[in-house]
């Protein structure tokens, strides 16, 4: 398997790039070449769903929303009591 990276100009020039920046580029890469759902590429991401899909659209990526992505955001407010 093969997964293409592509990194944002801006995080080149920071010079700062963690473990953290690194697990957030590989799950939008697998999430981009649908790899992997949009509730699991947030989890290796370390971020809440709904920043996650705020970083997705501030890159323009279209988010594949589908019936998987749906239950697991359902399950997310049973979870914390808002269903």
């Amino acid at each position: 398997m093969q997964i293409t990276l592509n990194l944002p100009d801006s995080l080149s020039q920071t010079g700062n790039f963690n473990q953290s920046d690194w697990l957030r580029e590989i799950a939008i890469a697998l999430f981009q070449q649908e790899r992997i759902s949009l509730g699991r590429a947030s989890k290796i991401a370390g971020m809440e769903i709904i920043d996650f899909q705020k970083l997705l659209a501030n890159r323009s990526i279209c988010v594949h929303y589908d019936v998987e992505d749906f239950e697991q955001d359902v399950q997310h407010l049973r979870d914390r009591g808002w269903v």
